[in-house]
């Protein structure tokens, strides 16, 4: 994804945009899934989505999106209404549930989709602007969000 503002080198962005990775990578096996009718195996992908999603939103919206909301109000409303709508299709499939809704796949399809042109802004939009915008306390403040939120992917070697 997005490698031409620099912003990955802090390692908060770096750690988003490993989980938007990881995120795209998981979408990628829900199509073949519905291709073959298999709900089943499209609710254990929504569950790792959803797991990787869990604390990536917790860093979003309460460090990074806070910081950058007085100055991009409408932005920031807009990408955390997406993420409602993310959450509540994901949430069908929780607790080891596959949705007996017939429309759920497409439906799952259809937001997925959704949330790979979410990714995009943030990474090209989001991201370049926190590096411009924000400060040093505020980079500690997502800092401190993202150790109390933790993350589903492992830390790369240094």
């Amino acid at each position: 994804m997005c490698e031409y503002c620099g912003c990955q080198s802090l390692a908060s962005i770096d750690e988003l945009t490993r989980e938007h990775d990881e995120v795209v990578r998981l979408i990628s096996h829900l199509r073949p899934a519905h291709e073959d009718g298999d709900v089943g195996g499209m609710a254990r992908v929504a569950r790792r989505i959803a797991t990787v999603l869990g604390p990536h939103t917790q860093v979003e919206e309460q460090g990074l999106f806070p910081a950058l909301a007085r100055d991009f109000p409408e932005q920031i409303s807009a990408l955390e209404a997406e993420h409602r709508r993310v959450e509540a299709v994901l949430a069908e499939a929780a607790d080891n549930i596959t949705p007996s809704d017939p429309a759920w796949p497409d439906r799952l399809i259809g937001t997925m989709a959704m949330l790979r042109d979410h990714i995009l802004k943030e990474q090209d939009g989001v991201f370049p602007a926190a590096l411009a915008n924000l400060g040093t306390a505020e980079w500690e403040a997502v800092e401190a969000v993202r150790a109390e939120a933790g993350s589903a992917l492992s830390r790369p070697a240094a």
